[in-house]
């Protein structure tokens, strides 16, 4: 037998090689995801009948709140009234209002932040920057950011629909107080301080108006 003959037929068996084992690998499942073997003493296969569980836990609400506590059962309660009630988007916009109205709060301006406050938290609000302006301070603020953030307390009356959420935050922000000659009274700059403040916001659940209110503060 010549040597081109015998080339062509050892590449032919090479070829024969390969494909067998790519076929053994590529078409079955095998090492990815073994073949179920059937049980021995199991007939034909029939479809399984699968129970589907109902009225568990709702993972938005004990995600925040002690699972069967008041606060859980005022959050069924208010949800009831407006299915599309969220508490994890909820505690998202305290976040935000938080740092908004705190940062407006310390600058003094308080007319962006007007229509999230209660007329008693403005009233106060508005009290204390008067006073900062007749003494001639000014506060430099910048917010850092929120540590903590939890969802203490839920009320919620079924007759109205009124719903009252209390929220503690952790906030972190460098703050510093200066006189009208622009001294340094309180605060070091570049300094950052914690701040702990117990925020209730209130809203009338099924309402139109989506927007929750600033309606108490406190520490």
């Amino acid at each position: 037998m010549n040597s081109p003959i015998l080339q062509l037929l050892v590449l032919a068996g090479i070829a024969v090689f390969l494909i067998l084992r790519l076929r053994s690998v590529l078409g079955t499942r095998e090492g990815f995801e073994k073949t179920p073997v059937p049980r021995q003493d199991e007939g034909p296969s029939r479809p399984r009948n699968f129970d589907v569980i109902e009225g568990g836990p709702d993972r938005d609400i004990i995600d925040h709140v002690t699972e069967g506590s008041s606060n859980a059962r005022a959050l069924e309660a208010m949800k009831r009234v407006e299915p599309s009630f969220n508490v994890a988007e909820f505690l998202g916009g305290a976040r935000g209002a938080y740092e908004m109205i705190l940062m407006s709060f310390e600058r003094g301006d308080l007319s962006e932040i007007k229509p999230f406050l209660s007329s008693d938290v403005y009233d106060s609000f508005a009290e204390v920057v008067a006073a900062r302006e007749a003494q001639g301070l000014k506060i430099e603020a910048e917010f850092v950011g929120v540590r903590e953030l939890t969802l203490h307390e839920v009320d919620f009356d079924p007759d109205t629909g009124e719903a009252e959420l209390t929220v503690r935050f952790t906030g972190q922000l460098t703050s510093v107080v200066r006189d009208s000659s622009g001294e340094v009274v309180e605060g070091k700059p570049g300094e950052i301080k914690t701040q702990r403040d117990s925020w209730t916001f209130a809203r009338r659940m099924g309402s139109d108006d989506p927007n929750w209110q600033l309606v108490a503060t406190g520490e």
